[in-house]
């Protein structure tokens, strides 16, 4: 009599780097729309400053332009404080939806104050999409690839952010600014459903929710280490997340973080609002003034994804501190009105040193911070970081209406650099104790990293 066959186990799932490469080029293009909304302002400032019935003054635009920061603000305090209880898939789909409809929103306005309105509530859903979609890249990449990975998505959003100068130097003035805010909204029908059916959700959630077996399945899909239960001691959630950051062994670590935040999203706001201004106000057209804003995004697109390559050979500290500084460099030939080509040559070095830089940042401070605090870390840093962003456009608009020449916009955004690279400069390393290699750093568990994700 033959036995019969013991049940055959399902075999164990096998890393996908399919699933890797389509996870990665989902974050790019949210990151490609969330770029989009950030610049699509200061590409539309001179318009909306010529807007028939809406008699805007330059430090009225500057005031809208910083609503976004505010709601950026608040955004991301949400994303800081409720990640751990949410998860990342569904606060990015909430905040992914929230700043599209607001895009829609901004198209329709009637007035200054249903624009700003929609600019605000648009920043509220961009301040939780950036710091969960940083964090979720993190965790979902080996750790020999997280700079990498994360640059790739952060130059999604330099190709967003490159697209609406283009598409108003096309298109203003002959079309109305409107149209410019249409096109943002058309994430509804791409970003907002391929992520609904397609994003994962963070093995460390799973497995904090009691889907242990889930969250194995879908680190082994993306090749990492098996997620290990938290320590019942982890104080990640304390108030707010924000306890442990301010602890006596991170609390360093963090406040250079919230300047480092605090620099790159004031230039980030404040340069890529004004540039096309600036560079009108010094005797471009509309057209060349967008055109040439376009060079900084190139910029900012063409070296992050090196950047994010030189970060994880050489170490985040580095490349941070080399771009921070160059952007401050590129600012100050600026001032002096040179030839042309040193002007090209310049807006491409500051894009990547002015408009990138915050993305190394973000991976710097995910390679630094402990994984059960990594997303608390960055929204709490980037939460603190939306000070600098309301600072920075309202700050360039009042300059440019004072009797203070051109050249001092370009000194304050150069002064701003510096202060971020001396921070970067400044972040203490690990402690002994919790060092590891770098290619052998995991995220969510403490087992081998595949070299398959």
């Amino acid at each position: 009599m033959k036995a019969k066959p013991s049940p055959r186990r399902p075999a164990p799932a096998r890393p996908r780097p399919a699933d890797v490469r389509l996870f990665v080029l989902l974050a790019a293009l949210i990151a490609m729309f969330e770029g989009y909304d950030l610049s699509v302002y200061g590409a539309t400032v001179p318009a909306l400053l010529h807007e028939p019935g809406w008699n805007l003054s330059k430090g009225e635009a500057g005031d809208i332009g910083s609503l976004v920061a505010v709601g950026m603000l608040i955004g991301a305090g949400v994303a800081g404080a409720a990640g751990r209880r949410l998860g990342t898939r569904r606060l990015l789909l909430n905040g992914l939806s929230l700043f599209s409809l607001c895009m829609l929103g901004s198209a329709l306005a009637d007035g200054p104050g249903v624009f700003a309105a929609s600019r605000l509530l648009a920043g509220i859903g961009l301040g939780v999409v950036l710091p969960t979609l940083t964090a979720v890249v993190g965790d979902m990449s080996a750790p020999q690839r997280r700079a990498r990975n994360i640059a790739i998505t952060m130059a999604g959003s330099c190709v967003g952010s490159l697209g609406a100068p283009l598409l108003g130097s096309w298109l203003l003035p002959d079309v109305s600014f409107r149209m410019l805010y249409a096109v943002g909204a058309a994430a509804l029908l791409t970003a907002v459903p391929w992520a609904f059916l397609r994003l994962p959700e963070s093995p460390q959630y799973l497995l904090r929710t009691g889907r242990a077996e889930e969250a194995a399945r879908t680190a082994a899909r993306f090749g990492l280490p098996v997620p290990q239960p938290p320590a019942a001691s982890e104080p990640a959630h304390r108030f707010l997340g924000l306890g442990p950051l301010l602890s006596r062994p991170l609390v360093v670590t963090t406040l250079l973080f919230w300047v480092m935040a605090f620099c790159g999203l004031l230039l980030i706001f404040g340069f890529s609002t004004w540039l096309p201004t600036l560079m009108q106000t010094g005797g471009f057209s509309i057209g060349s003034a967008l055109t040439m804003t376009c060079l900084s995004w190139i910029g900012a697109g063409v070296g992050l994804v090196p950047g994010g390559v030189l970060a994880d050979r050489l170490g985040p500290k580095r490349v941070v501190a080399g771009a921070f500084l160059a952007g401050s460099a590129g600012l100050l030939v600026m001032s002096r009105k040179p030839a042309t080509w040193v002007l090209y040559l310049c807006l491409l070095v500051c894009g990547f040193g002015l408009l990138a830089c915050q993305a190394l940042v973000n991976a710097y401070l995910i390679d630094r911070m402990p994984a059960n605090l990594r997303v608390p870390a960055i929204g709490w840093s980037l939460s603190v970081g939306r000070l600098g962003a309301i600072v920075g456009p309202s700050l360039g608009g009042r300059i440019l209406d004072s009797a203070l020449g051109l050249e001092w916009n370009f000194y304050l955004f150069a002064a701003t650099a510096a202060v971020g690279a001396t921070a970067a400069i400044a972040v203490p390393a690990r402690p002994a104790g919790h060092r590891a290699p770098r290619r052998q750093s995991v995220p969510i568990g403490s087992a081998e990293p595949s070299p398959g994700s």
